[in-house]
């Protein structure tokens, strides 16, 4: 195993941002990093795959010092889902492992119902976009029948980033603030 993927993408995406592109130039220069990164399934740490029963864990692999962007593997049990919930960042999502499904949703109005639109199932090397802009409101759900693993790239230290979950039903949302569940970091530089 070699963490030296992860370390080449964090320089590449830093050099990028760095570069000040537009959002749609960050997008298509971040999606093709990202492809690249997932195209390979050699290079995260056991501690960063690892499935819980209770629910999907998002582990930091790496936040820039600017908190302009972080990375987060999400790990998910068979079954296991999000609540629909907002991000009020750009993000990317790529598939290492497993299959997810993505249910994008929109806001009815006040008191009404979300109404569910777009779905995508993700395999290994699918790449989702997320823009605030274009309505970056959904559910994630490990639709497959093994462990499911993503890498999440934000445009910001998205555990301490105050979002919305909303309530299918009603459309009402509240705010949360999501963490990480894990304690440690990946050493990039060993």
């Amino acid at each position: 195993m070699s963490i030296v993927r992860l370390k080449t993408f964090v320089q590449e995406f830093t050099g990028l941002l760095d570069s000040s592109p537009s959002e749609k130039d960050l997008v298509r220069e971040g999606q093709r990093l990202l492809a690249e990164l997932v195209s390979h399934d050699d290079w995260l740490p056991d501690a960063f795959a690892r499935c819980v029963a209770e629910r999907y864990q998002q582990n930091l692999l790496h936040c820039d010092a600017r908190e302009r962007f972080s990375i987060v593997s999400f790990v998910w049990a068979p079954g296991q889902k999000t609540a629909i919930h907002d991000h009020t960042v750009w993000g990317l999502v790529g598939v290492l492992r497993g299959e997810e499904t993505s249910q994008r949703f929109a806001s009815s109005g006040s008191g009404q119902p979300m109404v569910a639109t777009e779905v995508s199932v993700l395999r290994p090397g699918a790449i989702e976009v997320l823009l605030p802009s274009e309505g970056d409101i959904h559910q994630v759900t490990n639709s497959g029948a093994g462990a499911a693993v993503s890498i999440h790239v934000y445009g910001a230290n998205i555990g301490a980033v105050e979002r919305h979950e909303y309530d299918r039903e009603t459309g009402q949302r509240r705010r949360f603030v999501s963490g990480y569940s894990n304690s440690t970091l990946p050493n990039l530089w060993s």
